[in-house]
């Protein structure tokens, strides 16, 4: 039996067990991989047990007592994922973003993916046909997606394995290319445009980097099985990665109130994470929001209609002012240009 049909069926044996199993037992059911001397049979089954670990199996091992007996056992709550419970309406969603995601032709994962919308289509009861959506990649030019992509697999490999990455990076703040050591922690779309944040060992801090903007990439290949790195653990991509239209790190932070009403105050907390909510008048509220950029929002909040207005700060109210007196003319102009 080779190694990769033997971890499977321990995985089956252990995922079956109602009950710890024993050491004997498992050299009872793999005679031909644990049956030799008790040495070499230890040896390989903590090989088998490392790798099972490192794929993230919850498996452990219990003395026994009165109760039970000693053995290996599997949690089953860490094992098994929660049921989603999505309602029609979400999973349609969900599955119009995935489609959309592995139409771009630079996404990390695209076997990952394309499997789990299989699931979706197979959990919604019916043929869900493929929408015909796109997601723009605005960094990405014609011919490069295939490049790109491969990037993304590197880095999404070495994001999970945590080896670090030699790039050869080409910066928009100076001329000519760097080369950096960077150990990634994450992987981020946003705007249309990927970025990898990561520990850069040139400039010794965390960084940003444009994955449009790598020239040459190399994942250390060496020891694959062991880690370089270990990511903080109150690291945050949010921190380091606009995620919403109303975040840009290069700008100075600015609390803006917001005061919603009709069927928006009751979407509130989800519409804009972060804020702080307080009750208005009956059927409304206000929130609270700290931003460091204020077109985005602005153009966030003409977006939600006149239920959405902005209380403040003075700045905030004439940029929106602005923005919806261009939107105007706009039309006016091409109201004009008809009626000619």
């Amino acid at each position: 039996m080779d190694r990769t049909e033997r971890i499977l069926d321990l995985v089956a044996l252990l995922l079956d067990a109602r009950e710890p199993i024993s050491w004997a037992e498992l050299r009872e059911h793999f005679p031909g991989d644990y049956g030799g001397s008790d040495d070499a049979a230890e040896r390989k089954f903590e090989r088998d047990k490392a790798e099972l670990v490192e794929l993230g199996f919850p498996l452990t091992y219990v003395q026994g007592d009165d109760e039970r007996r000693d053995g290996y056992i599997v949690d089953r709550d860490a094992y098994y994922l929660p049921e989603a419970d999505l309602s029609k309406e979400e999973l349609a969603v969900l599955y119009a973003a995935g489609s959309a995601a592995l139409a771009s032709g630079a996404f990390p994962g695209r076997d990952d993916l394309a499997h789990a919308l299989r699931k979706i289509g197979f959990f919604a009861g019916q043929s869900l046909p493929t929408p015909r959506v796109r997601m723009e990649l605005g960094s990405v030019h014609e011919g490069q997606e295939k490049e790109i992509s491969a990037r993304l697999e590197q880095l999404w490999d070495a994001c999970a394995a945590r080896k670090w990455v030699d790039l050869t990076y080409a910066s928009p703040k100076q001329a000519g290319t760097t080369q950096r050591r960077v150990d990634p922690y994450g992987l981020a779309l946003r705007r249309g445009a990927w970025t990898l944040v990561g520990y850069c060992h040139l400039r010794k801090d965390l960084r940003t980097f444009h994955v449009h903007r790598i020239r040459e990439l190399k994942v250390n290949t060496a020891r694959p099985r062991t880690p370089d790195f270990q990511v903080p653990a109150d690291f945050s991509l949010e921190a380091h990665v606009a995620y919403f239209p109303w975040q840009h790190r290069f700008h100075e932070q600015v609390e803006v109130v917001l005061h919603l009403s009709g069927t928006l105050a009751s979407r509130a907390a989800s519409l804009l994470p972060g804020a702080t909510l307080e009750p208005a008048e009956e059927g409304a509220v206000r929130a609270r929001l700290p931003v460091t950029f204020v077109d985005g929002l602005m153009r966030f909040c003409l977006a939600l209609g006149p239920d959405c207005r902005v209380e403040g700060p003075e700045r905030a109210q004439a940029r929106l002012r602005e923005m919806a007196s261009r939107i105007v003319s706009c039309h006016d102009d091409s109201l004009d240009k008809v009626s000619a």
